[in-house]
């Protein structure tokens, strides 16, 4: 599972990729993409596939912080671009759809060496980003309110309108779908944004900003402030004159979000962590099953808050199962993204490479048999093997806890209702697969799974115009589809005495 290439020999070759890469990387503030950090500092951006630095951005903190939002709040007060008419901001949308078109061999190199994935995930990822911003184009005009029954002297309707100033802050794993996910409903609904993306992948967020501008976004709409999540991330939550926050990352993170936006009354969704369970009953299809299963949980080298961790299997067919998942792991093929041949990258970091090694020795310390993986690579780079953890049970930590990496914890169950208690025994409740013949069962577990989301005989497939997130500690609010305009509208009503 191992691939030959030599990282050092594996160059950026787009020509836009490599100057952006040996140019300068400031905030973007007002219209302006090369403003400095106040504080003068900057931080070094280490390509996970060979943990070299290719790059450095601005360390914003919480005086940068101030600066973006004050341009954010002076844009939505004059109206520039919440005022512009539906068609207009519809045109805008669509341009930003076809520039990322244009370059995006650029962003998907970029996003390759800032994250480590895969060239030809990038490539996809890229190409989802800009049918986001074409299906949001579409709602630019669709945003509706109502007319309100009452009493016959008077005319009462409601008005969604846009929230304010936006702060919109996203993880590392997903680096420029999350930012869209975010940025694409907060524009079609015309508010103004500050982003902060995740400290280790900042460059697609930093080239987005001038994609922006080009396209005939208003100075000031929307700002990229780069930084770390205390010097940057808390003071945006905190800010008074940000009236909304979209968080996307860890369960621990998102609790000190909650609270520390209290204070200033701020609307919050946050889109949190998962420990998700896959269900593989008896009568299941398996060899789809068994695919599922595999790349449920190798997607982005395990990184992915939707990952397939916790791998529940009928016992009847627990050899089968285990069997094929270790044979589909077989074809994987590890290596740096640019690497042509490589379909399974590295971890972000050398935090998260030792945080995810530590979850596999943990396992075996609680009694669980590694079937397959459990180590670093020796390589350079933040390399970890796909890890297949066999006889786990639903009492350890490793099968309670996010781990966030190429781990997968195998968990034997006898009934629907011992399925259903197993998946349903974490503290989190994002979303949930399960696979049987028998469609009653299916739609009977979907149910009663306490989660956001659920797939019945598939697991990950992803639909823009579906919703997603998640209960319990995986958060609340749901992106995606026309459930967004929710998160980024509020409603207003207007009651007029029109006489008797």
């Amino acid at each position: 599972m191992t691939t030959l290439a030599d990282a050092s020999a594996l160059q950026v070759t787009d020509g836009r990729a490599v100057s952006f890469l040996a140019g300068h990387h400031g905030l973007s503030i007002d219209g302006r993409h090369d403003v400095p950090a106040v504080s003068g500092e900057s931080l070094a951006v280490i390509d996970p596939g060979t943990g070299a630095e290719i790059a450095r951005i601005a360390a914003g903190d919480e005086q940068d912080v101030d600066k973006a939002v004050r341009a954010a709040r002076s844009s939505f007060a004059d109206g520039r671009w919440r005022r512009s008419s539906p068609f207009e901001k519809q045109r805008v949308l669509l341009r930003i759809a076809d520039l990322i078109d244009e370059r995006s061999e650029t962003f998907a190199q970029l996003e390759t060496v800032d994250s480590g994935k895969p060239l030809a995930t990038s490539r996809r990822e890229v190409a989802t980003a800009a049918e986001r911003f074409r299906y949001y184009a579409g709602w630019t005009s669709k945003i509706y309110g109502d007319v309100n029954p009452g009493s016959a002297d008077t005319l009462t309707y409601a008005l969604r309108e846009p929230i304010g100033v936006c702060g919109l802050i996203t993880p590392w794993n997903y680096p420029l779908l999350m930012a869209i996910t975010k940025l694409a409903p907060a524009l079609t609904c015309g508010n103004s944004s500050v982003l902060k993306p995740a400290e280790q992948t900042s460059l697609t967020a930093l080239l987005l900003a001038e994609v922006l501008s080009e396209a005939g976004v208003p100075d000031g709409v929307v700002n990229v402030v780069t930084g770390t999540g205390v010097a940057a991330g808390a003071p945006l939550v905190e800010h008074p004159e940000v009236d909304k926050i979209a968080f996307t990352g860890s369960t621990e993170v998102g609790r000190q979000i909650q609270v520390s936006a209290a204070d200033t009354m701020k609307r919050v969704s946050l889109e949190l962590g998962g420990k998700n369970a896959h269900v593989i009953f008896d009568d299941a299809d398996l060899e789809p099953a068994i695919a599922a299963a595999a790349s449920g949980i190798w997607m982005n080298s395990g990184q992915a808050c939707a990952a397939g961790s916790r791998l529940l299997v009928q016992r009847d067919v627990l050899d089968e199962v285990l069997a094929g998942v270790v044979e589909a792991t077989s074809a994987i093929r590890i290596g740096p993204g640019l690497d042509p041949s490589s379909t399974f990258g590295p971890l972000i970091s050398a935090a998260q490479l030792e945080r995810v090694e530590g979850y596999a020795m943990l396992g075996q310390e609680e009694g669980a048999r590694t079937v397959l993986g459990g180590h670093r690579c020796n390589r350079p780079g933040y390399f970890f093997e796909p890890t297949i953890l066999a006889d786990t049970t639903d009492t350890m930590r490793v099968a309670q806890e996010e781990i966030f990496g190429p781990v997968l914890c195998v968990l034997a169950f006898d009934t629907e209702d011992d399925a259903l208690r197993i998946a349903n025994g974490t503290r989190y409740g994002l979303s949930a697969g399960v696979w049987s013949g028998d469609l009653a069962r299916g739609h009977r577990m979907a149910r009663e799974l306490q989660v956001g989301k659920v797939w019945l005989n598939s697991y990950g497939t992803a639909d823009m115009t579906v919703s997603f997130g998640g209960v319990k500690d995986s958060g609340h609010g749901r992106e995606m589809g026309r459930y967004s305009l929710d998160l980024y509208t509020e409603i207003k009503s207007v009651v007029t005495h029109i006489g008797s």
